[in-house]
């Protein structure tokens, strides 16, 4: 399989990145429970998740990947980077998610370095964003040990005609750590 994983190199981690394939749809089904969608506006639609799933083999520019585990290749969840404007400027955005069963365990700090890793080598926008609820503790310590510097807050619409209190996290890609 091929992938990057989350801990500075291609061997030695703890998580890989796949490239998201046809066959991944059956994750966002496992995700769109109302316990993993509670800070997002709640489960989706079977229809939502067909296009989802199609943007997410799109993406371009940015990416999606499965999050699997470098032992025994176990897929844990999802992340990816994708463009998106922002006060005035293009920046990349990412986002995960991480199955119940496996979260606790770091390894979304893991896969969010690694995604960082991602839309450093793909050049195009100085900045990764992150935009978790500021009532989602789990996801906003993601990001803290993944590197990001809180900015502030933020509204934030997602999905679209929901809003959401945000925290605004960012990584700088031009710095090489």
């Amino acid at each position: 399989m091929d992938g990057v994983d989350g801990r500075g190199g291609r061997s030695g981690g703890r998580v890989r990145l796949v490239p998201w394939a046809d066959g991944d749809l059956w994750l966002l089904r496992e995700t769109n429970s109302p316990e993993m969608t509670a800070h997002l506006g709640g489960p989706e639609t079977e229809e939502q998740l067909a296009a989802r799933h199609r943007r997410y083999g799109g993406l371009a520019p940015g990416r999606m990947y499965r999050v699997v585990l470098a032992e025994g290749g176990e897929t844990v969840g999802s992340i990816g980077y994708w463009q998106r404007g922002w006060r005035g400027a293009e920046v990349w955005e990412t986002g995960w998610a991480v199955l119940p069963r496996f979260q606790g365990r770091g390894l979304a700090s893991d896969a969010a370095r690694a995604v960082v890793r991602e839309a450093r080598a793909a050049g195009t926008h100085r900045y990764l964003h992150a935009f978790p609820s500021v009532g989602h503790a789990a996801s906003n310590a993601v990001c803290r040990r993944a590197g990001f510097v809180l900015l502030g807050q933020a509204d934030f619409e997602y999905p679209k005609g929901h809003w959401i209190r945000s925290n605004d996290w960012r990584v700088d890609l031009e710095r090489g750590d």
